[in-house]
């Protein structure tokens, strides 16, 4: 490969680029609504001339270069969230902007350059020769991630009946080759109680009284260290002795768990609660299952004290898509990482150093603090944030390596942004991936 010239013909994509970008970004694309994001991808493919366009039964865009049996995927999630309060934006989170080095909207950076980097890296693929013999390059912009997470890729693993040698997620990793996640699950706790008149409680069964003492075990099992005996917490899993994963939990990180919702029932301002219900919000690291999950709540000191009125479960996902499909899951996002040594680490780590060196790229000569700290990590990372990988990877043991335009840290936030180097720098590299994989 000439790397030199994978670096020029991605150059003299960059403005192209921006374009797309700023076409995808004005129209809005919340999960269950991407139709006009679905829609502008679809012609940006169609005009870069992939060999085949296609839009599945939920709405998901795929579009192939190459004609191999073997298939290389990238995949972009394409839905964003809100924009929340717009008081918080300095620009509109729609219109956006664009500068020298910078493109702002909502989603540059969680994840829609991701599709634009991938586009013409694929793009750049055809023009230099650089899909290997016997493989097809899958692009894919895929919907629903952020209501939840993989829900696409059960569809198209599943349903569409289409299995991926292995997949690049183009999340935002900040100039990295991300590896892996840990995973997460949605939790909810009901408890009973029953009404009385307030001004006699002792009539009733107070049930907020009831889940606040849950509640306080619940951020004990957060907070606690490894050695309680009442409550262990959940730093343990990065001790051999309580997780033969615990390397791989100390990459990733602990788990972690939170109240992220709480609701009630009853009859009036002035009487006791019948019923509260919360959501927790639980993090996963290796070595931990969904089934380890709910038992580690059923077993709190205060759920076992409530027994009879408590019960614990696992949320389950049914919104329909744009395209009113509905296809049912449990919360479940289970953790992931592919080995350091694994052949699709190497073949992408070498891919990036051949064209960049062995350091995160910076965004501009005249570094910012935080452009400097970017070049400080180290190469080969880990997300924070949960990728549709917890299904190509951990639901269904599809090899998947993270790089993608953009800043983790500008997810989800006001005034998002990314970086027009970042999209240069992306297509690059996925362009000269196929080949350093397949050698």
């Amino acid at each position: 490969m000439d790397f030199k010239k994978i670096q020029e013909a991605s150059q003299k994509y960059s403005k192209d680029m921006n374009a797309f970008l700023r076409a995808i970004v004005l129209n809005k694309g919340e999960s269950c609504g991407e139709k006009a994001h679905i829609a502008t991808i679809e012609k940006e493919m169609k005009k870069l001339k992939f060999d085949k366009v296609q839009i599945d039964k939920m709405g998901n865009v795929i579009g192939y270069m190459g004609n191999g049996p073997k298939i290389i995927a990238f995949d972009a999630h394409i839905d964003t969230v809100g924009i929340g309060n717009i008081a918080n934006w300095k620009f509109d989170p729609y219109k956006g902007y664009e500068n020298a080095t910078e493109i702002g909207g909502r989603g540059t950076s969680d994840q829609l350059g991701g599709i634009v980097s991938a586009t013409y890296g694929a793009r750049i693929m055809k023009d230099l020769d650089l899909i290997p013999k016997g493989y097809k390059i899958m692009v894919v912009g895929s919907v629903q991630e952020e209501d939840c997470d993989g829900l696409c890729w059960q569809y198209i693993i599943k349903e569409d009946k289409i299995r991926p040698e292995f997949v690049v997620s183009t999340e935002p990793t900040d100039g990295g080759i991300y590896r892996g996640q840990r995973g997460r699950m949605e939790i909810r706790i009901d408890v009973k109680g029953i009404s009385c008149h307030g001004s006699a409680p002792e009539r009733g069964d107070n049930a907020i009284y009831k889940m606040a003492d849950i509640l306080q075990d619940v951020r004990s099992l957060n907070s606690n260290p490894k050695t309680d005996k009442k409550i262990p917490g959940l730093a343990k899993m990065l001790d051999p002795k309580f997780n033969k994963d615990y390397k791989e939990a100390k990459f990733l990180g602990r788990g972690t768990v939170t109240c992220s919702e709480i609701f009630f029932t009853s009859p009036s301002r002035c009487a006791v609660a019948d019923s509260c219900s919360v959501s927790l919000d639980r993090r996963m690291t290796f070595g931990e299952t969904w089934q380890s999950c709910i038992k580690e709540i059923e077993n709190l000191p205060a759920v076992k004290k409530y027994k009879k009125d408590v019960k614990v479960s696992m949320y389950k996902y049914d919104r329909p898509s744009y395209k009113n499909l509905v296809y049912p899951i449990e919360c479940y996002f289970p953790t992931w990482a592919i080995p350091r040594d694994h052949k699709v680490t190497k073949a992408l780590e070498k891919a990036y150093v051949s064209l960049f060196g062995k350091k995160r790229i910076g965004l501009d000569p005249k570094m910012t603090p935080k452009q400097k700290e970017r070049r400080k990590a180290t190469l080969v990372d880990k997300w924070t944030f949960s990728t549709n990988g917890v299904t190509i990877m951990g639901r269904n043991k599809i090899p998947c390596i993270g790089f993608g335009p953009g800043a983790e840290s500008e997810a989800h936030a006001p005034n998002e942004h990314t970086w027009k180097k970042d999209l240069v720098t992306c297509a690059a590299t996925y362009a000269a991936l196929p080949l350093c994989y397949a050698q």
